[in-house]
């Protein structure tokens, strides 16, 4: 679909459909400006102390007014949605529902057919396809199902194929009529330059988004333009920054020193060995007097920084943000901070980087250090791919490479290679099988025998890693058998017993892997290597599922001793070259790998190099540049 509209027209023409597509393409010709429709959010207010929505915010317990239940139960909806709904709409959820029964889209795991009965069990013979209170609630849920996998915005065409597949009659008419009614923004950027000596505008690319993500990339592209622009010499001076350089471990951790001290971003790339550089940075940094941290993504990540840093220089970015962990904030709500290096930044999502950006001072330096061949953020956005592509500031690449077997392997994936590595101490297994049971019952035998007795690794310490949560192979069937053969009990607990290995997803991105040690009247008790800590009862059955097994988003970032992936015969549609170099590299000193795919995971590898999101930082960063700079 191709979308070009103004707010302003109130006598809808005779054919709403054919004016849409003949006006933008008139806007993707040049032959006029999208400013007449082109709604983009004004750039937010300076806010330092906001928390990301959705990363790092703690599941909100609240308040259910009677009459909530009451209607759910009147539209053949589960009285048990109530706290979801009151959470998302609002104590005046009830009376928000009845005028718009749609709003049920808005609550968390809702999906359209639900929403569907449950307005016709209120409207009746009134409820229609093309009720625009449907037909704007799908619109939105389209643009945050597409959140849910990585975009901050999505073509119109994108959207009008969604809707059709939701039985909307006419989707060019329902977009328009989302964008009118203030749904969603229209959202524009130029695909080409400007035609030299001419009078025509440049080409521009038209995109629909939510505020909340657009106002995301948008400050947090305003957020780097303002360390950019406040930057200056750092305590110590040039000869200290060079001498700390001359100092440094290795040459690719001296290139980084050395780039830090010249510039207010910096982007670091590299695997796992890599980490070491933003680590020699930030002590480098701290040696010269600078108020210096590393932030990671999972606990498992700040530990093992934790060891190559002064106490306290390593926290994660959930701990930064809420002030959990690092330095507390000033009278401002800013961090003092002079610079911050940011380990796992393919991991970061749009938003939590925006709220990281906001909490730093002016002048500070911030150092984006990750792998970008790694799956990205559970969120929206691609922080790290995106800064890169701009090209604005100075790129490290490391040259450390992993070592070991498993390093030669998930290198040789990295460039879409899978192939055979020599691994002389079984370093690399590959355990064929024949379907799904036979998957998970090699697994079993794998974490709970093999690789202990071969390897010295407790099962513990040996982390199932599978493609998806349901299936005959996915994390639920295998949790179950790893449950019966290692830790037996009757789930006394909400399913659960003491001993049980647990995965903990408070929002989503995060994942906390723990241990169940209790509970009680409040909750759950749980622990890890920090400590015991509890999981509310009302939240167990939302964020708490077994954890011997787990997918590779909720691995990213950590790693284990020894890790075995299994691939299920049905695993071929998911699978594709992050996935495989995410999931292989999260064993330490070992990885098997139950293969039951064929010839799937070499397609995957070779042929499969990840579908693209569709995000804006890069072209606002670009615009920022190109207004920035001076005029020939």
């Amino acid at each position: 679909m191709e979308l070009a509209v103004t707010a302003e027209n109130a006598t809808p023409p005779q054919d709403p459909a054919a004016e849409l597509r003949a006006a933008v393409r008139a806007v993707e010709r040049g032959e006029r400006s999208a400013a007449d429709f082109f709604t983009r959010p004004a750039p937010p207010p300076r806010a330092a102390a906001r928390r990301p929505a959705g990363e790092g915010a703690p599941p909100r317990l609240v308040s259910v007014p009677a009459d909530v239940p009451a209607l759910l139960a009147a539209g053949g909806a589960p009285e048990s949605l109530a706290p979801r709904v009151v959470s998302a709409l609002g104590e005046g959820a009830a009376e928000e529902l009845r005028a718009d029964p749609w709003r049920l889209l808005a609550v968390a795991g809702v999906r359209p057919e639900q929403a569907d009965g449950f307005a016709r069990a209120l409207l009746g013979d009134d409820c229609a396809p093309d009720d625009e209170r449907r037909t704007r609630a799908l619109t939105v849920w389209l643009l945050e199902r597409a959140a849910l996998a990585g975009h901050t915005a999505l073509e119109p065409a994108a959207i009008a194929k969604g809707l059709v597949g939701h039985a909307v009659p006419d989707p060019d008419a329902a977009v328009r009529d989302a964008i009118e009614a203030g749904a969603v923004l229209v959202l524009q950027h130029a695909v080409a330059d400007r035609p030299a000596g001419g009078e025509e505008e440049a080409p521009v690319r038209v995109l629909l988004g939510l505020d909340r993500y657009a106002l995301a990339e948008e400050s947090l592209a305003d957020g780097l333009a303002r360390l950019g622009a406040t930057f200056g010499s750092a305590p110590g001076g040039d000869a200290d920054w060079a001498a700390a350089a001359g100092a440094a471990p290795s040459a690719s951790a001296a290139e980084l020193i050395r780039a830090a001290a010249g510039a207010a971003l910096v982007v670091h790339t590299g695997g796992e060995a890599a980490r070491a550089e933003p680590a020699a940075l930030v002590a480098a940094a701290r040696s010269l007097g600078l108020r210096a941290y590393a932030a990671t993504h999972t606990e498992d990540g700040r530990r093992r920084l934790a060891a190559a840093l002064p106490d306290g220089a390593a926290v994660t970015v959930t701990g930064l943000l809420t002030g959990a962990e690092g330095p507390e904030r000033d009278a401002e709500g800013l961090l003092p901070v002079d610079l911050l290096a940011v380990l796992d930044a393919a991991q970061l999502g749009a938003e939590a980087t925006a709220a990281l950006v906001e909490s730093l001072p002016d002048g500070a330096r911030l150092v984006l250090s990750g792998d970008p061949l790694l799956l990205g953020a559970a969120g929206p956005g691609q922080v790290l791919t995106d800064v890169l592509g701009a090209g604005l500031c100075p790129h490290i690449a490391s040259r450390t490479p992993d070592p070991g077997p498993v390093g030669e392997l998930v290198s040789g994936i990295g460039v879409g290679e899978l192939a055979q590595v020599a691994a002389p101490e079984n370093e690399v297994v590959t355990v064929p099988v024949r379907d799904a049971g036979e998957a998970v019952h090699r697994t079993v035998q794998l974490v709970a025998d093999s690789v202990p007795r071969a390897f010295g690794v407790p099962a513990e310490e040996v982390r199932v890693i599978t493609p998806g949560h349901g299936g005959a192979a996915g994390t639920r069937a295998l949790n179950a058998a790893l449950k019966d053969r290692l830790n037996p009990g009757p789930g006394r607990f909400g399913g659960f017993d003491p001993g049980d290995r647990v995965a903990h997803s408070p929002a989503p991105g995060r994942t906390r892997l723990a241990t169940v040690a209790d509970a009680d009247a409040e909750g759950l008790w749980l622990t890890d290597s920090d400590g015991r800590f509890r999981v509310a009862r009302e939240a167990v059955a939302d964020t708490v599922r077994h954890g011997w097994a787990i997918t590779a988003h909720q691995a990213a970032g950590s790693r284990w001793p020894a890790a075995v992936v299994v691939l299920p015969g049905d695993a071929a549609p998911v699978i594709d070259r992050p996935w495989v170099y995410t999931a292989f590299s999260r064993g330490e000193r070992h990885l098997s790998v139950v293969q039951g795919a064929g010839p799937a995971l070499a397609q995957a590898v070779g042929e499969r190099p990840g579908e693209p999101r569709t995000t804006r930082l890069r072209a606002l960063l670009a615009e920022q540049a190109a207004a920035s700079a001076p005029a020939d």
